[in-house]
């Protein structure tokens, strides 16, 4: 599946502003290591734009996807993403989020529903980020990590239309690209990761949301 253009007109973030800027346990961008990162990509740089093109293409590129590097340890928190430098699409998406409120950018969570074997049923979901740009409003970007049929970028508007490049595009019913910016990870998803000593086991029990039931949980805690 090849990267793939969305419009943006409809994002939902009903959540605080502030919740997109705080450091919790699963985005904690408190931790010294991750504020050191987070600072040393910024280089003093003041341009939202570039700051948040720096952070995502770490992310992207120096992060592995943990499938497809064949790894077997499963990360969750930002400082663990860090410190094993290997990730789940969701646990990267952790990252990045940590890195981007770090820097002052309010960052949060979006999330598709896709054919996890590119036919159709059975669906999981994939995870990626919003930051909010002064100059463009809410903007969806996908670290999951680029490889052959996958050409995620970073590529916000310079015009009043708003676009995005992610990973996967919508191909069968019953997938789709959630509208909701949520300010932490989806509970689901932080109890797959959790909950799972290897990538086999997550692999196995890849979380699924058809979106026609919101979830209320909106932080990871419950």
């Amino acid at each position: 599946m090849g990267a793939h253009f969305h419009n943006l007109a409809r994002l939902q973030n009903p959540a605080p502003p502030a919740a997109f800027l705080a450091s919790t346990d699963v985005v904690d961008w408190y931790h010294a290591d991750v504020r050191t990162l987070a600072w040393y990509l910024a280089g003093g740089e003041s341009d939202a734009v570039v700051v948040a093109r720096r952070c995502f293409e770490w992310v992207r590129d120096e992060i592995r996807h943990s499938v497809d590097c064949g790894d077997t340890v499963v990360t969750c928190a930002a400082s663990e993403v860090l410190a094993q430098r290997t990730g789940f699409c969701y646990a990267k998406s952790h990252l990045l989020a940590a890195l981007l409120r770090a820097n002052v950018l309010p960052a949060g969570f979006s999330y598709q529903r896709l054919s996890i074997d590119g036919e159709g049923p059975p669906f999981s979901l994939h995870g990626f980020n919003a930051v909010l740009l002064p100059a463009h409003g809410w903007y969806r970007m996908d670290a999951r990590g680029n490889k052959r049929g996958v050409d995620a970028q970073f590529t916000p508007p310079t015009s009043s239309q708003l676009v995005e490049r992610l990973a996967f595009p919508i191909q069968f019913p019953g997938e789709a690209t959630f509208p909701e910016i949520h300010a932490e990870p989806l509970a689901m998803v932080v109890d797959v990761l959790r909950r799972h000593s290897s990538v086999a086991e997550v692999v196995e029990n890849l979380p699924d949301w058809s979106g026609q039931t919101r979830q209320t949980e909106a932080a990871a805690g419950g």
